[in-house]
């Protein structure tokens, strides 16, 4: 969190929650009253003071005042870049520890920073990694198939199936505070 931040909190400690403001999609994008926030330095500012309470409720902390974030999907939206994964704040996701076929459509995963879904502009770039037990491809559709693996890096996976309404327990967080 910004030192700034830190200070503001304990300079006014009483300063009322805000909710309905701030929203997370499933792109990774910041939106204020349903609208993309497009300032590069705001957006940053928001991903710094991005934080999680105890009962996994997700906010952003502006000073002394918490922003509850309404959540489309997960708290971490991942995203590919130069062959590693990173979050929708630019931190290093870390090393995959699990993954999920969501829907027979969408991947979440489980890395070292916590849990997230894969940016929909990635899947088809991953598809390469999602593979039978035998190191074979699936054909057709893939929530179909009972088993398979994702393969990241020196990691084969068991690849899970799950629903959409079954990520908040999967990732032990709340869509909304």
């Amino acid at each position: 969190m910004d030192p700034s931040v830190v200070v503001a909190m304990a300079r006014w400690p009483n300063v009322p929650d805000c909710h309905g403001w701030l929203s997370l999609d499933r792109r990774g994008q910041w939106r204020l009253q349903g609208s993309p926030v497009a300032h590069a330095g705001l957006a940053d500012f928001i991903g710094r003071n991005y934080a999680c309470d105890e009962t996994g409720a997700w906010f952003m902390q502006n000073g002394p005042q918490r922003v509850w974030v309404e959540l489309a999907a997960t708290p971490w939206i991942f995203r590919l870049q130069d062959g590693t994964f990173v979050t929708h704040t630019g931190a290093s996701a870390g090393e995959v520890e699990a993954a999920w076929l969501v829907d027979g459509d969408a991947l979440c995963l489980r890395t070292v920073h916590g849990f997230g879904l894969v940016d929909d502009r990635d899947l088809l770039t991953l598809f390469e990694c999602i593979r039978r037990p035998d190191g074979t491809p699936p054909d057709g559709e893939l929530a179909a198939e009972p088993a398979l693996l994702f393969r990241w890096g020196a990691a084969a996976l068991p690849l899970s199936h799950c629903a959409d309404g079954e990520l908040e327990t999967i990732g032990g967080f709340r869509r909304s505070p």
